[in-house]
């Protein structure tokens, strides 16, 4: 825990940046009633009833300090798709950084023997030099900020 407290606590820094990166689920659905619309006094009312359309995942990358956001939405959470999130951090969202410190969990596909299934040698191993990966002990994920950011979208939306 305390790694993750000194990472947070570290002085903004363009050439080292903290990257928080979780993801979750998402179920998408339609309505199967129009919804009333507002009137004066009222508000609009949507009723319970709905259609499944599919489920999704939302993968969510927080730069605290910046203030910068970004969500990947992608058909599954697989190595491969875990693996193409940290090459598009590497590559278009931060390609002038030194290294990437990555907060993120400990879950089975969050490593970086997912590069080596989705890449070359040679791009999984310049992957694995540029991003320095930091999980949240077991039971301790609420201290990566991106899973915060993940609750407020889904309380609010």
């Amino acid at each position: 825990m305390e790694d993750i407290l000194d990472l947070y606590a570290e002085p903004y820094q363009l050439a080292f940046p903290v990257i928080c990166f979780d993801e979750v689920p998402y179920q998408m659905v339609s309505e199967t009633q129009l919804p009333l619309p507002m009137r004066n006094g009222k508000p609009g009312r949507y009723d319970y009833e709905y259609r499944r359309e599919g489920t999704c995942n939302l993968f969510m990358f927080l730069q605290p300090l910046a203030g910068w956001r970004h969500i990947k939405v992608t058909d599954q959470r697989t190595k491969q798709d875990f693996a193409w999130c940290m090459k598009d951090l590497v590559e278009i969202h931060f390609p002038e950084a030194e290294r990437i410190r990555v907060v993120l969990d400990n879950l089975n596909t969050h490593s970086p023997a997912a590069f080596y299934e989705a890449f070359s040698p040679q791009q999984a191993r310049y992957l694995t030099r540029k991003l320095e990966f930091h999980y949240t002990p077991e039971h301790s994920s609420w201290l990566n900020m991106a899973e915060v950011e993940i609750s407020v979208l889904t309380e609010q939306c």
